[in-house]
C-alpha cells in the first residue's frame, strides 16, 4: 500500500503540477504567436483572426485543467491554507530562474482563486506582490537589437529591413520615402540629420493584416520612437506607414485595441522597452496590448492598492448621464472607471445580466478597431467602506445589492468591470473649444464606420454611450445594445399612406427587433446646430440604409476590412486605400 503524501511532499508535488502546466500555457501560447509570420506572408487573414482568438481563450482552458489536477491531488485538502502557503514557497523557488517568472506568478494566481474564491486578497497563497524586488533572472539576449552610427538615415533603415522576415516589393521607394518621414520628424524637433544609433526590438509585431517593426532612435540629446507600419496586398509587401510620435505609437498599442502576436520569451523587457517609447503608458496596458491581459489585469490591480495606499481619495459616482444598466464610479486621481451591473433595469431595456456579461465577452474576443474600450473583468474586491462616498454607497445598496455587500468596515464587490476612463462625448463637445468638438464630433462619426467595418453596430448611436480618450480619439463604451452588424436589418422608412399617418404618435409601419432605420438617426444626435453641420460635412451617408446595407454586404461576404491604426497623414505617399466605408 503506498504511504499517504506528507504536507512538504504535497506541496513540492503541487507546485510542480502547477508549473507544469503553465509550462504548457506557454509552450501553446508561444505555437500560436509564431504562426502569424506565415499567416502574414501568405495573406491568411481569416487564419490570422482564428489564431488570435485560439490564444484569447487558451488561459482559461488551461487554468481549468491545472486546476482539476491540483485539486484531484491535494483532495481533502484541496483548500487547505497551510499546504497552499507552502506550496506558493515552493513555486516561487522553481520559477526564480526563468525569465517569465512575471507571468508565472499570475498563473499561481489563477489557481490559487479558483480553488478559494477568496475575497480580498491573502499575501500568504497569493502573488500580490511580486516575490522578487528586482529581476531574478538576467537576460541572456537583449530584447532588442542595438545598432550603431550610420552614415545616413536611409542606410539606418536599410539596416532595420535587413532583419525582417520578408521582402518589400519595392525596397529602394520604400527606403526613400520612409526615410524623408524620418528626416522631417528630426528637422522638426531640431535634431541631427544622421543618427548616432538605434534599438530595433528583435521580434516583429503582427496584428490583424499589419506587420510592425519597432525602435527607439538616437540622435544627440534626442531620442525618439519609431514604428515601420507593413501591408502584403495583392502588389506585395511595402511599407504602408511611419510612426515617429509617441501619441502615434501609443494610439497603436492603444487599450482598444486588439492584442499584438508577438514572439518574446522575456516579456518584463519588452514591457520596459515599450515603456520608454510611451513614458505616459501604464505597464499594465502593455502587458495587454503584448497578449498578457492575465498579468495586466494583475499589474492593474497593484496599481490601484498603491494608488489607495498613497490617498486619502474617495470613489464617487462617476460624471455624465446615469447608465441604466450599468453603476460607474471613478477615483479623482485615478485613470480607470468601474462598472457593476444593476440588479434592475427600466422596461426599454429588454435584457439580462446573463446578457451583459456576455456583451463584454463578445467585446474582449472580437476585432475592437481601436473604438472598443478593453474592460478587466475582476471578482471578490475587498476595500474599505471610508473610500466611498456616501452618495455612491445608497446607489449600491439600492440598485445592486446582489453584487455589493457593504459591512460596518468594508465593502465587498463580487463582480466589476474595470476600463480606461474617458470623457463622456455629450460632456466633451459640451466643454471643448468649438475647434476641438468640431473634431470630436466628425470622429465620432468615423468611430461608428470603423465598428460597421468589424461587424459591430452600436445600437445606441447617442453621444452619452461614446466618449473622448486622451488623444482626443471617440471610443464606444456601452456594450448592452451591442451586436453584430450582420444581425441587423437597414431599412427607409415607408412611405406614409395619408396625412394622418404623417400626423400620428404611433408608427404606421412594421418595426422588427433588429430593424434600423438610419434615417431616423439624425434627429437624435443631440448637437448644437453648429456641430450638426460638421458633422454633416462627412457624414451625411450614415443616415442612408443603402450605405448600411454595402458595408453590411461586405462584412457577410467574408471580406475582413482593415481598420488603419494610425492616422492617414502616417502613411507613405501612393499607398491604395484600404476598402470599407
Amino acid at each position: 500500500m503506498e504511504a499517504p503524501l506528507t504536507d512538504s511532499r504535497r506541496s513540492f508535488v503541487g507546485a510542480r503540477t502547477i508549473l507544469a502546466g503553465y509550462e504548457n500555457y506557454v509552450a501553446r501560447f508561444r505555437v500560436i504567436t509564431s504562426r502569424a509570420e506565415v499567416r502574414f506572408l501568405n495573406r491568411d487573414w481569416h487564419g490570422m483572426q482564428a489564431d488570435a482568438a485560439e490564444r484569447l481563450g487558451l488561459y482559461r482552458s488551461v487554468v481549468s485543467e491545472v486546476y482539476a489536477d491540483v485539486v484531484g491531488l491535494l483532495g481533502d485538502r484541496a483548500e487547505d491554507q497551510a499546504i497552499w502557503a507552502s506550496l506558493k514557497a515552493v513555486f516561487s523557488a522553481l520559477i526564480s530562474d526563468r525569465d517569465d517568472w512575471d507571468i508565472a506568478e499570475t498563473f499561481f494566481n489563477s489557481i490559487t482563486r479558483r480553488v478559494f474564491t477568496t475575497v480580498g486578497v491573502d499575501q500568504a497563497i497569493e502573488f500580490v506582490d511580486t516575490d522578487f524586488d528586482t529581476p531574478p533572472t538576467r537576460s541572456s539576449e537583449p530584447v532588442f537589437l542595438a545598432q550603431g552610427r550610420a552614415e545616413s538615415v536611409a542606410d539606418m533603415v536599410g539596416a532595420m529591413l535587413d532583419h525582417c522576415p520578408f521582402v518589400l516589393v519595392n525596397r529602394e521607394r520604400d527606403v526613400a520615402a520612409a526615410t524623408e518621414r524620418i528626416e522631417g520628424r528630426l528637422e522638426q524637433i531640431g535634431a541631427l540629420m544622421s543618427l548616432d544609433g538605434a534599438e530595433l526590438v528583435r521580434s516583429v509585431f503582427y496584428r490583424g493584416q499589419a506587420a510592425y517593426l519597432v525602435a527607439r532612435l538616437h540622435s544627440g540629446s534626442h531620442s525618439i520612437p519609431l514604428v515601420i507600419a507593413f501591408t502584403n496586398d495583392e502588389a506585395g509587401i511595402a511599407i504602408d506607414a511611419v510612426l515617429t510620435q509617441e501619441h502615434e505609437v501609443s494610439i497603436l498599442f492603444s487599450f482598444t485595441r486588439s492584442y499584438f502576436l508577438v514572439d518574446v520569451g522575456r516579456p518584463y523587457d519588452l514591457v520596459r522597452f515599450l515603456k520608454r517609447l510611451m513614458p505616459r503608458k501604464r505597464v499594465a496596458e502593455i502587458y495587454i496590448a503584448i497578449g498578457y491581459n492575465k498579468h495586466g489585469k494583475t499589474e492593474l490591480y497593484r496599481d490601484l492598492r498603491r494608488h489607495l495606499a498613497s490617498t486619502d481619495e474617495q470613489f464617487e459616482i462617476a460624471r455624465g448621464t446615469r447608465g441604466l444598466v450599468m453603476i460607474v464610479f471613478t477615483m479623482p486621481g485615478f485613470e480607470d472607471a468601474f462598472k457593476i451591473i444593476r440588479d434592475r433595469f427600466p422596461p426599454q431595456k429588454r435584457t439580462t445580466r446573463r446578457a451583459i456579461m456576455e456583451k463584454y465577452s463578445m467585446v474582449f474576443q472580437h476585432d475592437r478597431a481601436g473604438r472598443l474600450v478593453d474592460a478587466q473583468d475582476f471578482q471578490h474586491l475587498e476595500i474599505q467602506r471610508s473610500r466611498f462616498s456616501d452618495a455612491l454607497l445608497a446607489e449600491f445598496a439600492a440598485e445592486a445589492a446582489s453584487t455589493i455587500e457593504i459591512f460596518d468596515e468594508k465593502v465587498v464587490i463580487k463582480q466589476v468591470y474595470v476600463e480606461r476612463r474617458v470623457i463622456p462625448l455629450d460632456i466633451y463637445v459640451r466643454e471643448a473649444g468649438e475647434r476641438a468638438a468640431g473634431a470630436a464630433v466628425l470622429d465620432f462619426g468615423r468611430s461608428i464606420k470603423d465598428l460597421a467595418s468589424t461587424n459591430i453596430f452600436p445600437g445606441d448611436l447617442l453621444l452619452k454611450n461614446f466618449g473622448v480618450t486622451r488623444h482626443g480619439r471617440v471610443v464606444f463604451y456601452d456594450y448592452d445594445e451591442l451586436r453584430p452588424l450582420t444581425d441587423m436589418r437597414f431599412r427607409e422608412i415607408p412611405q406614409s399612406r395619408d396625412d394622418a399617418d404623417e400626423m400620428s404618435s404611433d408608427a404606421w409601419y412594421t418595426v422588427g427587433d433588429t430593424d434600423v432605420f438610419p434615417e431616423e438617426h439624425e434627429r437624435f444626435l443631440g448637437l448644437s446646430p453648429s456641430l450638426r453641420e460638421v458633422f454633416l460635412s462627412e457624414h451625411r451617408d450614415m443616415f442612408s440604409a443603402t450605405a448600411w446595407q454595402a458595408i453590411q454586404g461586405l462584412v457577410a461576404g467574408g471580406e475582413l476590412l482593415h481598420v488603419l491604426p494610425y492616422d492617414e497623414s502616417a502613411r507613405l505617399p501612393g499607398r491604395p486605400r484600404w476598402a470599407g466605408w
